[in-house]
């Protein structure tokens, strides 16, 4: 099938280079309290928090903050009140961006994006104004595997998988997205190591830049994934 877009791969190295530098912590430790806040603190009956624990393990964060940030989140320990919120605008050159955060001060978060996307050429808009151009989807990424796409396929025919991805080795498996943990559970049993497991926004048709407006938009991308509440950045960006 196809291969990753420019954003995708970037974003993965990146975090990676984040993971090293333990600069995900922070971020993935507000998932963590709000996914045992509101699906509570037992993984084997939170999948969300099960993902995440996960993930947790993978960029080798300590146990002790990890299950700080369950406690925190299910009331056994003082900590502070984060709430999800979703925002949606044009980026430079026009392209669309979904951008979901976690923060304990909405007015805060939002001066901070209105900021960037005026620096940047773009404008932050109302609900439902780009998202029509997205479809909410489960997505799994995989670790480096020397497996076909071929043999992959096999292996997942029994479930619905919309596409898969492949980025030097890197498989990306694009499923519904009430689907995730259990083409997750089966992923992990063909074989592969799984490196996230997400519900993401993907666009429906990706946008086509040159060089050069492709470069800057990748760096506003960049500079709005660093932004301490800024918890996951989705474009159209091919």
């Amino acid at each position: 099938m196809s291969g990753h877009s420019k954003w995708s791969t970037i974003k993965r190295k990146k975090a990676v280079i984040d993971a090293k530098r333990g600069k995900s912590f922070t971020k993935l430790i507000r998932e963590i309290s709000v996914a045992a806040r509101t699906g509570g603190g037992d993984p084997s009956g939170n999948p969300r928090l099960r993902t995440l624990l996960d993930k947790a393990k993978a960029i080798n964060m300590p146990m002790d903050n990890t299950m700080r940030a369950v406690k925190k989140g299910t009331g056994e320990l003082p900590g502070t009140q984060y709430e999800p919120h979703t925002y949606e605008g044009y980026g430079p050159h026009g392209i669309a961006v979904i951008v979901d955060t976690l923060s304990d001060n909405k007015n805060r978060t939002v001066a901070e994006m209105r900021h960037l996307f005026s620096a940047q050429g773009g404008s932050l808009g109302e609900t439902g104004s780009v998202n029509w151009m997205f479809e909410r989807m489960g997505v799994i990424q995989t670790q480096p595997s020397t497996m076909s796409e071929d043999t992959l396929l096999e292996k997942l025919l029994d479930y619905e998988i919309n596409d898969i991805k492949n980025d030097d080795n890197h498989y990306a498996i694009y499923c519904n997205s009430k689907s995730l943990d259990c083409v997750k559970r089966a992923v992990e049993a063909a074989g592969l190591k799984v490196e996230s497991a997400e519900l993401e926004w993907v666009a429906k048709t990706p946008a086509e830049l040159d060089d050069s407006s492709a470069e800057k938009a990748m760096e506003f991308l960049s500079e709005l994934e660093d932004l301490d509440d800024v918890q996951n950045v989705y474009t159209n960006l091919a």
